[in-house]
């Protein structure tokens, strides 16, 4: 599907600006306290793999293993170190990318949602996810977990205990809360006695099982009525006694919310799903440029997975001309998005391999501060940052035209407060010599650059 952004690109800059000062003059000490008693969870873009865009619902404990497998020996060098199994692992009879009207989750006797044992059979005898994640954790990667907003429906027609307490479920559902798009849980009503200590009971079962990353969904949609749901989930992490990382699904979060997301998760997506198309992919620009403000380590806005290699249960490979790849990876690297893999790892190929694991990419995205859009001319866009260490400034600069036709772009290097440059192509990994005044290439349509600038004598 196409995404539109709303208001125009103006409007949400303003708006984001008027919120970053907001942040800047009342909020900056509120959050580093907190962010120091979380000992930032994740100080740096998380980069992994997760399951939904190339398996929908089915993924099985076979297939996760395998992909954990080739994630540790291909990817994990680079960084990809969160590997997660996205929504309804607890469907026994998930069948793809539409839900099942009535779904028949797999419970325990609060309620809580466990994996379905014909599709991971280790979950039997009340074992959950914790031997997947014990063979996650065995090869140096971290265990993550989709997770929807809400108590299952099933729980609330049966009226299930919650755990630990008094209440019962229909104590707590507000069934005039429900998912647009999946048919599986009622909100949570977090005025009611109860709600909380739901909360907190399915956070101790996801620590009881070693989880480190959370994926919750349908929680952005109306952001505003799903907040303390939000909040419940922050507090839940923290009575759980385990790190776990906290990522808010789906978007659009409202940039007027951005003090608060940024204040209860570690990354929050800032649109729907995102699929392999250049319309969707155009969108995100104007998204991640707006979002700019608010992005600090420790706190993410995130531009979704990276529909790359193998996609949609087998079916297909990624849409994506290989020009849109690249600008896919430079646009989340110099916005500094999360690196989320989508592709079905048994099929990975040298070409999309090589688009993940180009160091200097990373870097970027991994090891640069002032990340900004620099310039927001129509049809080329461009983004700047410094690199962490040293005197490197990144510069990227993007072809979004949709005519067929070559664009001459150029980058006066007196914005950075420079006179001559020596300049290196990061995806190349090569020299191209000194520049002095102005950087100039040429990009053909749905391209990109990324330069590495540094002073010349």
């Amino acid at each position: 599907m196409t995404v539109s952004t709303g208001l125009n690109r103006r409007e949400l800059l303003a708006a984001a600006g008027a919120f970053g000062l907001l942040a800047q003059n009342t909020s900056a000490s509120a959050n580093s306290t907190e962010q120091r008693a979380e000992q930032l969870l994740a100080p740096r873009p998380p980069m992994g793999w997760n399951s939904w865009n190339s398996f929908a619902t089915t993924i099985t404990e076979e297939q996760a293993l395998a992909n954990a497998e080739i994630m540790a020996r291909e990817l994990k060098p680079f960084g990809y170190d969160i590997f997660t199994i996205d929504i309804q692992w607890y469907e026994g009879e998930a069948k793809g990318y539409d839900y099942n009207t009535k779904p028949i989750p797999t419970m325990d006797g609060y309620g809580r949602l466990l994996p379905a044992p014909n599709r991971f059979p280790s979950s039997v005898q009340g074992a959950g996810f914790k031997p997947i994640a014990d063979k996650v954790h065995a090869l140096g990667l971290k265990f993550g977990v989709h997770l929807m907003r809400g108590i299952p429906r099933l729980a609330v027609e049966r009226n299930l205990p919650v755990f630990g307490g008094k209440w019962k479920a229909r104590d707590i559902a507000n069934t005039n809360s429900v998912c647009p798009w999946n048919p599986d849980m009622y909100g949570v009503d977090m005025s009611k006695p109860g709600a909380q200590e739901y909360y907190n009971s399915v956070f101790a079962l996801l620590a009881s099982w070693h989880v480190d990353f959370v994926k919750m969904d349908d929680m952005s949609r109306p952001y505003d009525a799903n907040a303390p749901e939000i909040e419940a989930a922050h507090r839940a992490i923290q009575a759980c006694g385990r790190p776990i990382i906290l990522s808010l699904s789906p978007g659009e979060t409202p940039l007027v919310s951005g003090e608060h997301v940024r204040r209860y998760a570690q990354m929050w997506r800032i649109s729907d799903d995102f699929w392999d198309e250049w319309p969707q992919l155009k969108a995100q620009f104007t998204r991640l440029e707006n979002w700019s403000l608010f992005q600090q380590p420790g706190r993410w806005p995130d531009a979704d997975m990276l529909p790359l290699g193998r996609l949609a249960m087998g079916e297909r490979d990624s849409r994506f001309t290989p020009d849109e790849q690249r600008t896919l990876m430079t646009l989340w690297s110099i916005a500094r998005s999360p690196l989320i893999m989508g592709g079905d790892l048994r099929h990975l190929d040298p070409a999309t391999l090589a688009l993940l694991t180009n160091r200097e990419v990373l870097a970027v995205n991994q090891a640069s501060r002032d990340n900004k859009p620099a310039l927001l001319i129509e049809n080329v866009r461009t983004w700047t940052a410094r690199a962490e260490q040293g005197e490197a400034r990144y510069l990227a600069m993007f072809n979004v035209s949709d005519k067929a036709e070559t664009k001459q772009v150029h980058y006066d290097v007196a914005r950075l407060g420079l006179k001559s440059v020596k300049v290196r192509d990061l995806w190349a990994q090569r020299d191209l010599g000194v520049v002095r005044d102005r950087v100039t290439a040429s990009l053909a349509p749905h391209a990109c650059l990324l330069y590495s600038l540094t002073p010349a004598a």
